[in-house]
């Protein structure tokens, strides 16, 4: 439950209420081991904690990144943090993608908005083992053009011939080229094998269902579909029961689960 003070190297601004800190140890630790899709509370002195995934490469430890919005007072104050400020990091915490059990897979990555940004992990993962996986694909949709993560890196994935990137936006505007719709509409022309693919899923609820259900349809099983249920977190170790999800708690028993394991809550009211 104690954080560790982290010195802020870089903020980095993704877009106008998105941004990334990079962070690094202040007791003379050199790097800080996690897997891919597990999250860290930070803790921004005087103002409050907050859950956030982290999303920078597992294979690069020694840098400690979190992107986020600035939705709330916590967030908010973090964004007003520059280089050389402290926070405090407890964690890691939480379940992790199935990176490993996806080998031999073609392995589809769907986002959503900030969902880019617990995915990375993930992508970096399976991109620096590329060999141990069949096609890659990502799918990332976002509210607008001036929405979309990562610019700089999409573009350097986009050129990469053993990784299929397509992003979509649901509004454009007159310098959009690219594709308009919500991102399942990305899943129907999406080159995988559906009967040897594992999905991993982040973006609002709403959106992880309705791709969930999209992704079923193309023939990926329940057991192969993967998401993360980042909500209400707010202790990281059970205990004040802030995330309960049906019998499950986000922070302990996730943020990671299988749709064969929660599907059936994700249309229910209030769960």
């Amino acid at each position: 439950m104690l954080s560790q003070p982290f010195r802020i190297e870089t903020v980095h601004r993704e877009s106008y209420d998105t941004f990334t800190v990079e962070l690094q140890p202040t007791n003379g630790h050199d790097s800080f081991l996690f897997a891919p899709g597990q999250y860290n509370m930070l803790y921004v002195f005087g103002v409050g904690e907050v859950p956030i995934s982290i999303s920078g490469d597992p294979d690069r430890p020694e840098n400690l990144m979190h992107t986020t919005r600035a939705v709330g007072t916590v967030t908010k104050a973090m964004a007003e943090l520059q280089k050389g400020d402290v926070i405090g990091i407890r964690g890691p915490y939480g379940t992790s993608w199935p990176v490993d059990r996806a080998e031999g897979y073609d392995v589809v990555f769907v986002a959503g908005g900030i969902g880019l940004a617990p995915l990375r992990p993930a992508l970096y993962h399976v991109l620096a083992h590329r060999d141990r996986y069949g096609k890659v694909v990502l799918l990332y949709g976002t509210r607008s053009p001036d929405d979309i993560l990562y610019r700089s890196e999409l573009e350097q994935w986009r050129s990469r011939f053993d990784l299929e990137v397509h992003v979509t936006v649901d509004y454009a505007d007159a310098t959009w080229r690219g594709n308009v719709g919500v991102v399942t509409s990305l899943i129907p022309k999406a080159p995988f094998d559906p009967l040897h693919s594992m999905a991993m899923i982040c973006g609002p609820e709403v959106m992880m269902r309705f791709t969930a259900i999209e992704l079923l349809k193309r023939g990926i099983e329940h057991e192969h579909i993967y998401l993360t249920m980042e909500r209400n977190m707010k202790c990281a170790i059970g205990f004040c029961g802030h995330c309960q999800f049906g019998q499950h708690f986000v922070c302990r028993d996730g943020p990671v689960f299988s749709y064969a394991h929660i599907g059936h809550m994700l249309s229910q009211w209030e769960v």
